[in-house]
């Protein structure tokens, strides 16, 4: 029995500590979660902005939804990458002023009611956004019917994303309503006084004219000065906002460049010949160079002086259907074929009638115009009239849709060769990045010859095979060479071109490597100072273009005050030009005749007039703030102490005082305020962005 107890009781004891353990267990595995997941939202924070975590998926959102307006707007499918990376600084601007200023808003009672929105839609207060949207190109005015009927066929027929359209705008009406609200505000908070601008008109009317002499402080020797590391330190301690400095990373690295080898050369030229003969049977030639050729096929004509000497003796010796090639031009193996040969013009008279294509909603209304006008033409009504009243190229218009005379080329493609292949009088319907033309040719110049020519190209480019061999030597080197010391001695074993980058965290490209953005993210996430640059895939091989880079970081500067060691070339520079202040001012100290002093300074005296106190720079001295302090508060005929400037020390002599005749008090007052008010419209902003503590994380994403 004592047995049986004592096992119930270390039991029991085993049981809660098993229970206890249990319950530690659960506790740390929850710690251990919500750690994980406070982990991930800082990993995934791409801002901090007047302290709220901005993250990325909302970021994106914001992006993805920016993005969608541009197509609509541009009537595009995809965006180009410089566009893309507009979109994403719109979209930071945008959530930058909207977290910044929702606050200021609440406290100042800042808002935009249903009401006021109603009104700069659709009232007499029309919003600048809408009036963009919706001006009439002929009146200038805003067609208020166009809205109405828009937001109608909104109502009851509008598509998800046209909808998706208008809450944008309407967003973005309101955000730019508040703005203006807020700028009012503060502007009307700033005010003038008579006295200000009294005293405003007074500086100005003070004008004085001046002698002076300059010793520049790069006339004297460093030696003449002893600059020492106490010095140094003190102006450093001192003058630390001067050495603020943005995050950067030095880098060294190394390109393997894929180029063709002898056997891609060979491949591809073998390729030209062996589709020679295929080419000269083929019945569609257009067809045949869309198919084969790395070039579409050009439609184009050309004359004999526009081809070049060996082709166009050919084109202009031959017939159709002869083949010149293969014949190589740089990179490139080409067979060109005789098409066609046309008489046409060097230039044409023609007019038209452009109706613009703002958005793909445009597009079947004014297709409709198009169509009725083109009929109407043809029936015999006056092209002229019909311009004058519906063309939008203001250009032509009040002349009757007259382009005048022009040569072939000068305009877009699909403009220039409808217009030099349609006969006199003949009108056709033409489609640019404009909108639609109605084209009417009045008068062709004289014609000569012209050739057009099928051209099939082959551009020499690396086989799969080379890039693997490329890659497989830059695997090797980056395998072999981890750390800064085996990178430099390999580049001086193999020979390899080293090249040099200071890179900034949101610094797009790298002069001489396409689409570095890559790598100089990853510098600056997963890389430290003597270690291979890796990705976030982990490798240190980026292909870039057509290259394969690899890349050691050799410094990294962190963002705020840049150490002494770091500037202090910098500081010992700004020390000595002090001490060459102190060492020419010295020099001048009880002087008080200029002449005697220039020729014992070895210098020329020097005149200014009519300065004020408004003046910018002193002829023949710069940028002298000082100077121009000094010399419109002397008295007339005194002689100054030495002034130290920009670029030199100075002493000058006021030799007149003139007076201006300005008393418009009241239209310098109004001038001034405008002045404020443009300061506040430009300043508030930025200094509460300044405020609010912004930590731009972006570069870690894009």
């Amino acid at each position: 029995m004592a047995t049986l107890q004592k096992i119930r009781n270390q039991a029991g004891v085993l049981v809660a500590v098993i229970i206890g353990l249990a319950l530690l267990a659960f506790i740390l595995g929850d710690m251990l979660r919500s750690g994980r997941s406070l982990l991930r939202g800082k990993q995934m924070e791409i801002a901090e902005i007047a302290g709220k975590s901005i993250d990325y998926k909302e970021f994106q959102q914001k992006l993805d939804e920016l993005t969608e307006i541009y197509k609509m707007n541009s009537g595009t499918n995809s965006v180009d990458q410089k566009t893309l990376e507009q979109l994403r600084e719109q979209t930071w601007q945008n959530m930058v002023r909207h977290y910044v200023m929702t606050g200021i808003y609440k406290d100042l009672g800042i808002g935009v009611s249903s009401d006021e929105l109603f009104d700069m839609v659709q009232g007499n207060n029309i919003s600048p956004i809408v009036q963009q949207l919706f001006r009439d190109p002929q009146t200038g005015q805003v067609n208020r019917s166009a809205v109405l009927q828009f937001l109608k066929h909104l109502e009851t027929n509008g598509t998800a994303q046209q909808k998706a359209y208008w809450l944008f705008m309407e967003k973005q009406i309101v955000s730019q309503r508040e703005f203006t609200k807020y700028n009012d505000l503060v502007s009307k908070g700033l005010y003038v006084t008579t006295g200000e601008a009294k005293q405003d008109v007074a500086n100005k009317n003070h004008q004085v004219d001046i002698n002076f002499i300059a010793k520049t402080y790069a006339s004297v020797p460093d030696s003449a000065v002893t600059v020492s590391d106490a010095a140094m330190q003190t102006y450093y301690n001192n003058h630390q906002e001067l050495y603020k400095q943005d995050a950067a990373r030095r880098i060294e690295y190394v390109v393997f460049p894929v180029e063709p080898s002898e056997s891609d050369k060979a491949s591809t030229h073998q390729w030209i010949e062996n589709i020679k003969s295929e080419f000269a049977s083929a019945n569609d030639d257009v067809a045949f160079v869309n198919v084969n050729s790395d070039v579409p096929f050009d439609d184009s004509y050309y004359k004999k002086d526009e081809l070049s000497p060996e082709l166009g003796d050919f084109a202009f010796s031959g017939k159709v259907g002869d083949i010149y090639g293969p014949y190589k031009e740089g990179e490139t193996w080409k067979l060109t074929k005789i098409e066609k040969f046309e008489n046409l013009p060097d230039s044409v008279r023609a007019r038209h009638i452009l109706i613009r294509v703002t958005s793909q909603a445009d597009a079947p209304k004014a297709q409709a115009l198009a169509d009725s006008l083109k009929t109407l033409i043809q029936k015999g009504a006056n092209f002229a009239t019909l311009a004058e009243k519906y063309s939008q190229d203001p250009g032509s218009a009040n002349n009757g849709g007259d382009l005048g005379w022009f040569r072939r080329g000068t305009m877009v493609k699909a403009f220039n060769d409808a217009a030099f292949s349609a006969k006199v009088n003949e009108v056709k319907e033409v489609k640019t990045q404009y909108g639609i033309h109605l084209l009417q040719v009045t008068k062709r110049g004289k014609t000569a010859p012209n050739v057009q020519l099928a051209t099939i190209s082959r551009k020499i480019e690396p086989s799969s095979q080379t890039y693997q061999n490329v890659y497989s030597k830059a695997s090797k080197f980056a395998g072999e060479n981890q750390t800064e010391d085996a990178f430099n001695k390999a580049v001086a074993k193999e020979g390899l071109d080293k090249r040099y980058a200071t890179i900034k965290e949101d610094q797009q490209n790298i002069n001489g490597l396409k689409d570095a953005r890559i790598l100089i993210r990853s510098a600056f996430n997963n890389s430290d100072v003597g270690k291979l640059v890796v990705s976030y895939e982990g490798t240190p091989i980026f292909e870039l273009g057509d290259n394969f880079v690899i890349a050691v970081v050799t410094g990294i500067q962190e963002k705020g005050i840049a150490p002494f060691s770091a500037v202090k070339d910098r500081v010992e520079l700004a020390v000595r030009k002090q001490q060459k202040g102190d060492y020419i001012a010295k020099q001048m100290e009880g002087k008080s005749n200029l002449v005697a002093l220039a020729a014992a300074l070895n210098v020329n005296e020097k005149q200014a007039q009519n300065l004020t106190f408004n003046s910018y720079s002193v002829p023949g001295a710069g940028v002298e703030p000082a100077v121009i302090g000094a010399a419109t508060t002397l008295g007339l005929h005194k002689v100054s102490n030495p002034i130290k400037g920009n670029n030199g020390v100075y002493m000058l002599e006021v030799t007149n005082i003139k007076q201006g005749t300005d008393t418009d008090v009241a239209g310098d007052k109004a001038q001034l305020m405008m002045t404020q008010s443009y300061q506040a419209n430009t300043q508030a902003f930025e200094t509460l962005k300044k405020e609010s503590d912004i930590v731009d994380k972006r570069s870690k994403f894009y």
